[in-house]
């Protein structure tokens, strides 16, 4: 599921703030994000369900894998393809004991933290923040020096994330990364379908 995937596309509910993220979400898969996640840390848990579930029958109808952000028990309520952990959320073996054979992917800041979750389990890695971020202020940008490292000890899938936008995704991919994760970049802009197209178009240049 994760092999052909190049342009991992994050739904930020505080980045969209009174936007729509179902609309958001629909735009990023037409214009072609191979993988989405939503990341809402503001809504009830009611209001998380009724959005994932939309946001799963958009990705099922697109074909994509959706990936809930933190909730092991809501990706498995609302039968989403995985979930996504970060590195104070619940250790991966008892998201496997609740998700069994969905996708488990994992937030790792250096290299210690990719190999360690590849060794407990996990199906792909997100690191980073490559570059300064909004959306992890508390996070130091750890530089794309680290991907040759990654690319090289590493042997799950793997995607570079944090500040990575049209301007500095040639400087990524020259250090080694031919997946990448967007938030910001992807849906700030008004028209996320437009802006995604361009980052794909990016990635595969």
């Amino acid at each position: 599921m994760l092999k052909n995937c190049r342009l991992y596309v994050i739904i930020d509910r505080g980045v969209l703030k009174t936007r729509g993220i179902v609309k958001a979400a629909e735009g990023a898969l037409r214009g072609g994000a191979d993988i989405i996640q939503l990341r809402d840390k503001s809504s009830c848990d009611r209001s998380l369900v009724q959005y994932a579930k939309r946001i799963k029958a958009l990705a099922k109808k697109y074909k994509r894998p959706f990936i809930l952000n933190d909730r092991a028990d809501i990706a498995r309520a609302v039968n989403a393809d995985g979930v996504h952990l970060g590195q104070g959320d619940i250790p991966i073996e008892e998201a496997r004991k609740i998700l069994g054979k969905k996708i488990i992917g994992v937030s790792a800041h250096n290299l210690r933290q990719a190999k360690k979750a590849q060794r407990k389990g996990a199906d792909y890695i997100g690191i980073g923040p490559i570059f300064k971020t909004p959306t992890k202020k508390q996070l130091r940008p750890i530089g794309p020096s680290i991907l040759p490292g990654i690319r090289k000890q590493v042997d799950i899938p793997f995607f570079a994330i944090g500040g990575i936008a049209l301007a500095n995704i040639k400087e990524v991919k020259k250090c080694g990364a031919d997946r990448i994760a967007v938030v910001s970049g992807a849906i700030k802009p008004v028209n996320v379908c437009r802006a995604v197209k361009q980052l794909k178009e990016a990635i595969e240049k």
